[in-house]
C-alpha cells in the first residue's frame, strides 16, 4: 500500500469514527443508494431526504454557517458577513460564521448536528452529501450563468519543469485527499494520460489548502503543485502572489465549484427560507461581491447534486473512493 493509499484510507477512517457511528435502531429500511444508514433517498435524486417524522427536524435558535477551508479563514469570515446579515433577516435567525480548517472536520461539524448551512468544495461535496446528509441547491455563477474551476498544475519560473513528464522524480505537491482539483483529479489524470504513479514515479507531499500550494511552488518550496485556478486568481488579485511568480503546464476540463446547502433535518420551511435568502440576495456593493468578483463571481444558480457532481463521481470511481462512512 503506497502512503497515498494509506492517506486517503487514513481521510475515510475518519468518516468512520466513533461520533459518526449510527445506531442500528436509527437505520429504516428505505432506498438509498450510497448514502449512510441514517439517511433515507426516496426520490431518487442522491440525496438525503427530510425526514418524514417532525420530532426529528431541527430548528435552531442560531444558524452556524461554514465556507469550506481552502483559504485565510478570517478572510472569508469579512467576506460572507453582508450575506449572513442578509440571512439573519429572511430567517429571523442568529447566523454565526464557523471558521473550519479542514475538510474532514467542517464534514464531522455537519454530521454532528453543530453545521447547519455550509458550502463543500467541489471534492467534498460527495462525502458531505453521503456522510453528512448535506442537501447542496446553488452555486456561484458569473453574470452570464457560467460557472467553474480548472484544475492546474503549476511550477516556477525555472524549475526545469516544462510539461508534466518532466516532473518524474520531483516532488509534487497535494492539497488534501478528499480534494477534487488538490488531489482526486490529478491523481486520475496523471495515471490515465501519463501513466505517473506517486512514489514510483514523483514524490507526493500535502500541503493542506490551495493557498498552501501555490505560496509554495511561488516560494520554490515545491517543485510543482495540483492547484484550483480559482483560488490562484484570487490570490494574484489580492497581491498574494504575482503571476510571473508561477507557471501553468497543464489545465483540465471545467469542474463545478463550491457547492452551497444545509443539513438534511433542518425544518423544511427553514430550508426554504435558506434557500430564498441565497436566492434573494443582491450582490452589489457588498463584501461578497468584493471577494468572489476576483474569480468572475457574481450571483447564485441553482444547481442539483445528480447532475452536477456527475463528473466528480466519475474521478471518484476512477480512484477507486467509496462514500461509505463505517
Amino acid at each position: 500500500m503506497t502512503s497515498i493509499t494509506r492517506i486517503l484510507a487514513g481521510a475515510a477512517a475518519l468518516l468512520s469514527a466513533a461520533a459518526f457511528a449510527v445506531p442500528a435502531s436509527a437505520a429504516e429500511d428505505c432506498p438509498r443508494g450510497d448514502l449512510d444508514a441514517r439517511y433515507c433517498d426516496r426520490d431518487g435524486d442522491l440525496v438525503a431526504d427530510i425526514p418524514e417524522d417532525p420530532s426529528q427536524w431541527l430548528d435552531p435558535d442560531t444558524l452556524i454557517f461554514a465556507y469550506t477551508p481552502v483559504e485565510d479563514p478570517a478572510v472569508y469570515k469579512t467576506a460572507w458577513s453582508d450575506f449572513l446579515a442578509h440571512l439573519e433577516k429572511v430567517t429571523g435567525k442568529k447566523v454565526v460564521f464557523f471558521p473550519v480548517q479542514s475538510n474532514a472536520a467542517q464534514i464531522e461539524a455537519m454530521r454532528s448536528g453543530r453545521l447547519h448551512i455550509s458550502g463543500f468544495n467541489t471534492g467534498s461535496n460527495p462525502l458531505a452529501v453521503n456522510c453528512a446528509g448535506f442537501r447542496p441547491f446553488t452555486i456561484m455563477a458569473s453574470d452570464d450563468g457560467s460557472f467553474g474551476y480548472e484544475m492546474e498544475i503549476i511550477t516556477y519560473p525555472g524549475s526545469g519543469i516544462e510539461k508534466v513528464e518532466d516532473i518524474r522524480g520531483r516532488k509534487l505537491a497535494f492539497t488534501s485527499p478528499t480534494s477534487n482539483s488538490g488531489f482526486k483529479a490529478p491523481s486520475a489524470i496523471l495515471k490515465a494520460d501519463f501513466d505517473m504513479l506517486p512514489e514510483r514515479d514523483f514524490e507526493p507531499v500535502f500541503s493542506g489548502k490551495h493557498d498552501n500550494s501555490i505560496l509554495g511552488v511561488a516560494n520554490k518550496d515545491y517543485d510543482a503543485a495540483a492547484i484550483a485556478n480559482s483560488v490562484m486568481h484570487r490570490m494574484i488579485r489580492r497581491g498574494v502572489i504575482t503571476p510571473d511568480q508561477v507557471v501553468s503546464i497543464y489545465k483540465s476540463e471545467t469542474f463545478p465549484t463550491t457547492g452551497f446547502g444545509v443539513v438534511y433535518n433542518l425544518k423544511p420551511e427553514l430550508q426554504e427560507k435558506i434557500k430564498e435568502a441565497f436566492f434573494t440576495f443582491d450582490w452589489e456593493g457588498t463584501t461578497l461581491q468584493e471577494e468572489f468578483s476576483k474569480s468572475g463571481e457574481s450571483q447564485f444558480i441553482p444547481m442539483n447534486y445528480k447532475d452536477f457532481w456527475a463528473v466528480i463521481r466519475k474521478i471518484d470511481a476512477a480512484n477507486g473512493v467509496k462514500y461509505t462512512c463505517q
